[in-house]
């Protein structure tokens, strides 16, 4: 019974709202029909190219080649900043492009590391410039460092290059 109730006033309310609804979009109509007609005023041309519609790119399967910049890492405050330029010498895409940097002791323990991701794209020839930030403890030694460079699609084959 409770069902039938509820239906019943649910339906109810729905004629109400629609025919509200209807009587409000003639009352408009008839307002712009006895309106007089106006000329639109013309839309300045602009001088920018329109916006390119955005279109799936084909990505890198398999191994991925890169070159890459080291800059001398430099501690700022409590960090050790690495920066670094990495170039896609690949003929495709690289997607979801990872790059991982582990820092040793002398005992060739990891003491520390930072991850950088890019979420974009890296398109072929495009230069990407890869800010790693490790935190560093008062007192600790870092020896020496290494990178990890990975993608969705695969490995990636790294080169260290003096200049592009």
């Amino acid at each position: 019974m409770k069902r039938l109730a509820f239906a019943c006033a649910v339906l109810f309310g729905l004629a109400v709202l629609s025919s509200s609804a209807v009587a409000q979009v003639k009352a408009a109509q008839s307002k712009s029909a006895q309106a007089p007609a106006t000329k639109a005023a013309p839309v300045p041309a602009s001088n920018a190219a329109p916006a390119a519609p955005a279109r799936f790119v084909k990505t890198m399967k398999g191994v991925a080649t890169i070159d890459f910049l080291e800059s001398p890492p430099k501690t700022v405050g409590g960090d050790v900043v690495t920066v670094l330029k990495v170039k896609n010498t690949s003929a495709l895409a690289i997607s979801l492009f990872k790059v991982d940097e582990y820092w040793y002791n002398k005992k060739q323990v990891v003491v520390t590391g930072d991850t950088y991701k890019n979420l974009k794209p890296f398109m072929p020839g495009e230069i990407l410039e890869v800010t790693l930030k490790a935190p560093k403890k008062p007192g600790e030694e870092l020896y020496a460092s290494q990178y990890q460079f990975s993608h969705a699609g695969g490995e990636i084959k790294p080169s260290k290059v003096k200049k592009f």
